[in-house]
């Protein structure tokens, strides 16, 4: 299993325009949902999308977390017109 450090990093070199790591995402492991728990924060706008293990070792290995990636874009409408 990674670390969070390294996870949240790994999203930030897939998706720079997320933020910074502990600031604009904090992700953290949800022993009861045995997945990665990625926490979005956006001016007034949240989000927390759950990572399953599977998919966390993708984005480690270098591939698009493609669920997470639906999720940043739906946040990103959301924001209606300001930048991320």
């Amino acid at each position: 299993m990674h670390s969070k450090d390294e996870l949240c990093d790994k999203i930030l070199a897939l998706y720079p325009e997320i933020g910074v790591c502990g600031l604009d995402i904090n992700v953290e492991h949800d022993d009861e949902k045995n997945a990665w728990a990625v926490h979005l924060v956006k001016d007034n706008h949240t989000l927390t999308h759950y990572l399953e293990e599977p998919d966390a070792d993708s984005c480690m290995d270098g591939k698009q977390c493609v669920s997470l990636g639906l999720e940043i874009a739906q946040l990103k409408k959301n924001i209606d017109g300001q930048g991320f």
